[in-house]
């Protein structure tokens, strides 16, 4: 059943399901409790925030930084996140224990991606962003970096790929809203 969400949500999330009725979607998702919601429900959420971050594109980096005058990293997450009713900590290390753990390989848009500081040996989470796209095993992410301030970068980079500490889906806590 997992598996099956997963493969919904990102189908969704690219826009393939655009063509299909309504009828046929609600179809092919399984029957969820009355205090679970469907990937479908939570998708316009997800979509949201993502939006939302992107419209902060550019946005200097600012060490504490929280609002628009300048982010850094967990400030820019805990924002996008606060704008949709949702609390993060502000701190990466923090955000690293929010939400529920996810392989990478199962990463999906709207799943924090957390990475070490600024060396690559230590063992401590020093950086978050937020998951925008995957395809294949291609994660684009959105971010507040030292260099450039709000912007995209990709996983499969050598930087981050060094650095790359997990995944945490906070989704649960956007559906709960």
């Amino acid at each position: 059943m997992k598996k099956m969400l997963l493969t919904v949500i990102a189908t969704v999330s690219f826009g393939i399901v655009q063509a299909q009725t309504p009828s046929t979607v609600t179809e092919s998702v399984p029957a969820v409790t009355s205090t679970e919601k469907s990937f479908y429900e939570q998708i316009p959420l997800v979509s949201d925030v993502i939006s939302f971050a992107k419209q902060h594109l550019s946005i200097r980096y600012r060490s504490g930084g929280t609002t628009q005058s300048g982010f850094d990293c967990s400030g820019f997450t805990r924002f996008c996140f606060k704008h949709f009713g949702i609390s993060l900590p502000h701190s990466s290390a923090a955000q690293g224990n929010v939400g529920q753990a996810i392989d990478k390989t199962d990463a999906q848009p709207g799943d924090l991606i957390l990475f070490k500081g600024h060396s690559s040996g230590g063992n401590r989470i020093g950086h978050v962003g937020l998951i925008t796209e995957v395809v294949g095993d291609r994660v684009k992410f959105i971010h507040s970096a030292w260099s450039g301030g709000v912007r995209y970068d990709y996983l499969h980079a050598d930087y981050y790929q060094r650095r790359f500490m997990g995944v945490r889906r906070v989704i649960h806590l956007l559906a709960d809203k």
